[in-house]
């Protein structure tokens, strides 16, 4: 190709946009997917862990050794190993050393390393200490036998191992949770003893089933004492398909009346449980409770005491609520994506992540033994060498004196290997005693045993799962323990209705003209001597109970309700009902009525409509509330007027005219909603004049009171003939004098 012919080079490179967006994306995904964020499966850890469980063991910060400064583990990871933020690191490091966050710590740590209460609230890295922690040993023992690859770190300088040597699967025992692109891992922590358990069958059966698996491992294991009340079936299932949730419950006992807290679910702090029941007993849903008290402490890590208001005070009951209201019960996610030896991410099953540890732990284990073989037959090789230099020391010490070259001279004379002559030159005049020679004998022997043992190991699959088991069993047995969260199978917890928990108590409410309302306790108070604020007075009282709803109606026929415990004392001025409510501009509140869901009301006009209604009607969780009754114009709403019975009850509706009209309460339609049916006549002339003032309810032994001012008029019920009537009639005149009503009132 000529000059002419060749493509300029520019010095850059042009490719479409999308090409090189699509390109760095799936690289930027593929490192944090594999280089941050999932672990491997064979030592269950992530890049940073791996890193800082490295450069601690190279520092010499083992188990048995003083340890140092946090700090200066940071620095060496982020310098030598993984160039990120020292407090990103730092943090790694914290988590695998928090003995409520990892079930098997790989860190001790000295100093503020955080609390269950605020895992973040650890001392900066320049104020505590660390080492690594016995159980460290298991990832680090076999590091140096050959075991792993090892690769360059991120600037060439020095070498990192790919994986660490773990003698267990660290992933199951710790777990991990981790966010990538496109995906996420969340492996919960297991018993160390029951995932051993179910390896040991997994060799001796590798067809066993998930099912027969599960017989070993029966779910997970945090390191807190709270209970998983996930049922077995469930537990299998996320075993079976490597996802699904684990819920898990905080445990308590009674002491006295008082019902205390002792463990938490993983991860779950007990000021937010606090604030979260608090926050409950301030909005005053949980009547049942007085106080509640923090007494953890060093002794106690969670001691929540709950003070109930009597010992009548069913401790399930409410703990059954407070589970299902608060972080005392909670599910944690599983999704076992981890990445595999072949190195892609991949959700496995129980089985499948055992087994694939198994061969990890095989590979790793020939590799041990083949690294120590070499190291025997070398040795070997060098005993035989210095072997024959021993059996003619005379002559290779003349050969040493004489020659120019004795390393050559020595391969030549007893036909040695360079190695061979190379050792026996640099072996000192002292081994070279008379006793030296059943030492040397003694050592081939040994040696050669080793390699035999080795050798049988290697060339036979049941030997060398046998030795894969007995090493199992012996780690089994220094670092396991008994399991933490115990697995009680329960129902999830539901929360109680709102009016089980309020205690049953006689309550007065009352509604001030300008909208403000409170409730006092019992029926015996009189709402017209309670203190308003300046210039207010009361409006209507209604006389109910703590555990039922109160409703109000407004000056356009809206009706809002909300529950009777929930509104302030009586002790102050109570509260604006606009702040629960969010009536329409211009409107007011002008009354109140209370009840059972089935209790009918009388709802009527001052211009003489109305209808019989259930209260549950009036009752709605709308703040603009809902449309109750319609009115005509220049009409208003009066106060609701509670019906006993349909049947034997009369309605009774009286004018400012003076008019009054009884008539059977069957004869009013029982509606949901509307404007209703005409009870009493006034006249369309005279509309804008006269008004029906009160309508009331009667029932057979009651006394009618018809009030005109300060005379007081008492019609029992057979009185009530003389204005009986039709309904949509005028009724009958008040007798002289009692004709400007004021109102009625039922006794």
């Amino acid at each position: 190709m000529t000059d002419l012919a060749r493509p300029a080079f520019h010095g850059f490179e042009q490719q479409p946009l999308r090409e090189y967006a699509e390109r760095a994306y799936l690289d930027y995904s593929m490192y944090v997917v594999l280089d941050r964020a999932l672990p491997f499966l064979g030592d269950g850890l992530k890049p940073v862990q791996r890193r800082i469980i490295y450069s601690m063991s190279e520092l010499g910060l083992s188990a048995s050794a003083k340890p140092k400064k946090s700090a200066r583990t940071v620095g060496d990871v982020i310098g030598k190993y993984h160039p990120h933020g020292d407090s990103a690191c730092y943090e790694a490091l914290v988590l695998m050393a928090q003995p409520f966050s990892y079930r098997y710590p790989l860190i001790e740590g000295q100093g503020n390393f955080g609390s269950s209460d605020d895992p973040k609230s650890f001392a900066a890295m320049r104020y505590t200490e660390s080492k690594l922690t016995p159980i460290a040993e298991v990832l680090l023992g076999e590091l140096g036998q050959g075991t792993v690859d090892w690769t360059p770190n991120f600037d060439g300088t020095m070498e990192e191992p790919s994986w660490l040597p773990a003698r267990l699967p660290h992933l199951l025992l710790n777990g991990t949770t981790g966010i990538a692109v496109g995906m996420a891992t969340d492996v919960p922590p297991h018993n160390l003893n029951e995932i051993v358990s179910a390896l040991l069958r997994l060799i001796d059966d590798p067809d066993a089933t998930i099912a027969e698996l599960c017989e070993h491992v029966k779910g997970p294991d945090y390191p807190t004492t709270a209970e998983i009340i996930t049922p077995a079936a469930d537990l299998r299932n996320i075993y079976e398909t490597g996802y699904g949730s684990v819920r898990a419950r905080a445990t308590f006992i009674k002491e006295g009346s008082n019902i205390v807290i002792t463990a938490l679910p993983h991860q779950v702090s007990p000021s937010k449980v606090i604030e979260q029941i608090a926050a409950q007993m301030r909005a005053k849903k949980l009547p049942w409770l007085e106080d509640i008290r923090d007494e953890s402490d060093h002794a106690n890590p969670v001691r929540v005491v709950l003070m109930p208001r009597s010992n009548r005070v069913d401790a399930d009951q409410l703990m059954g609520h407070l589970f299902a209201i608060t972080d005392l019960e909670r599910s944690f996610r599983v999704n076992l994506n981890v990445i595999g030896l072949d190195g892609r991410p991949q959700v496995k099953n129980l089985k499948m992540l055992l087994s694939e540890w198994l061969r990890f732990r095989q590979d790793t284990v020939t590799r041990r033994l083949n690294h120590r073989l070499q190291k025997v037959e070398r040795r070997l090789h060098l005993l035989e060498g210095l072997l024959v230099a021993f059996l003619n020391l005379d002559e290779v010490i003349h050969i040493i004196r004489t020659e120019d070259d004795p390393k050559s001279a020595l391969i030549a004379r007893f036909e040695l290997s360079e190695d061979q002559a190379e050792y026996i030159l640099e072996t000192k005049l002292k081994q070279l005693a008379r006793l030296e020679e059943m030492k040397i004998r003694g050592e081939q022997d040994e040696l050669a045993k080793e390699r035999d043992k080795i050798l049988s190991i290697l060339q036979s699959s049941a030997k060398l799962k046998k030795l894969v088991r007995d090493e199992l069993q012996a780690d089994a047995k220094k670092f396991g323990d008994e399991r933490r969260s115990p697995l009680v199978q329960r129902d999830a917890a539901q929360a109680i209705d709102e009016t089980e928990l309020v205690a049953s108590e006689p309550m007065t409410v009352v509604l001030s003209e300008k909208g403000w309302v409170r409730a006092a306790k019992g029926h015996d108070v009189d709402g017209a001597t309670l203190s308003y604020r300046d210039g207010d007075s009361m409006l209507a009282v209604t006389r109910t109970r703590s555990t039922q709803q109160v409703a109000f109606l407004d000056s356009e026929g809206r009706a809002y309700s909300t529950p009777v415990h929930t509104l302030p004392s009586a002790r102050g001025n109570g509260e604006p009902l606009t702040g629960r409510f969010s009536p329409a501009p211009g409107t007011s509140f002008v009354t109140i009525a209370s009840g059972d869901n089935n209790t009918r009301f009388v709802l009527a006009s001052s211009h003489g409509y109305g209808f019989v209604t259930r209260f549950e009607n009036l009752v709605g969780r709308n703040k603009a509330g809902k449309a109750m009754l319609n009115l005509s114009t220049g009409s208003a709403v009066l106060s609701p007027a509670t019906v006993a019975n349909l049947e034997t009850d009369r309605i009774v509706a009286v004018t400012s005219a003076g008019n009054m009209l009884a008539i059977p309460a069957s004869d009013l339609p029982e509606l949901d909603k509307g404007k209703g049916n005409k009870i009493i006549e006034i006249p369309k002339a005279k509309l804008s004049t006269e008004r029906v003032v009160a309508v009331v309810a009667v029932s057979p032994g009651n006394t009618l009171l018809v009030r005109s001012g300060q005379r007081t008029m008492n019609l029992s019920f057979k009185d009530l003939e003389t204005y009986l009537g039709t309904r949509a009639t005028r009724g009958h005149l008040l007798p002289r004098g009692w004709q400007k009503v004021e109102g009625l009132e039922v006794q």
